[in-house]
């Protein structure tokens, strides 16, 4: 029997989402991709888990205005598919509290710096790297975390580095995370898979 059956929730390309599929179907990682939920109907991360086979979802505001009914849509979601671990590729909603409240430490999300530093509300995407660079950072990098109620905030499970050049913009550092960031993903929950990381 697999070890994890995940759920992903992305917004927009999920190519961290892909890279992790693509380790299971290597035989990388013993898992399942149970179910993609997306609150963009046009995001390349639904067109990803078509092509996959994946049941696929768009789930937003606009079918539920009511933030405690679209928590529940998304919750029954999960549920309906047997998932026991929430991957955030790229997500960016915050979770709701009847989802966080089910999956008690087992909501995992990839930050794209070296957390605790660069993280919390508005710190997402090309506005991280920006504010690395202007810090004058000689390292960035990315983190996977648990996530709690507050933004950025839960146990980190682990982290990769990349060294910043002098030369580097906010595409090329942006580039250079990413990167780092398909590599991570896998490597944690696959230490998840294997017991090395109790969640």
């Amino acid at each position: 029997m697999p070890k994890l059956y995940l759920g992903f929730l992305a917004s927009h390309g999920g190519s961290n989402m892909q890279a992790i599929i693509d380790s299971i179907k290597r035989g990388e990682l013993d898992a399942v991709p149970c179910v993609v939920i997306s609150n963009n109907s046009n995001s390349l991360a639904l067109e990803r888990a078509r092509n996959e086979g994946i049941p696929a979802y768009h789930i937003s505001s606009k079918h539920f205005p009511n933030e405690d009914e679209l928590d529940q849509a998304i919750l029954d979601t999960l549920l309906k598919h047997n998932v026991d671990t929430v991957v955030l590729a790229g997500y960016m909603k915050k979770i709701g509290p009847k989802v966080l409240t089910h999956f008690k430490n087992r909501v995992l999300n990839i930050h794209p710096a070296l957390l605790p530093k660069f993280g919390g509300q508005g710190m997402y995407g090309k506005f991280v790297h920006e504010a690395v660079l202007k810090a004058g950072e000689k390292e960035s990098g990315c983190t996977v975390h648990l996530v709690d109620e507050i933004y950025d905030h839960g146990r980190i499970l682990g982290q990769r580095k990349v060294e910043i050049s002098p030369d580097d913009t906010v595409d090329t550092l942006s580039a250079k995370v990413l990167e780092q960031e398909h590599i991570l993903y896998t490597e944690i929950l696959k230490k998840i898979s294997n017991g090395e990381i109790v969640l």
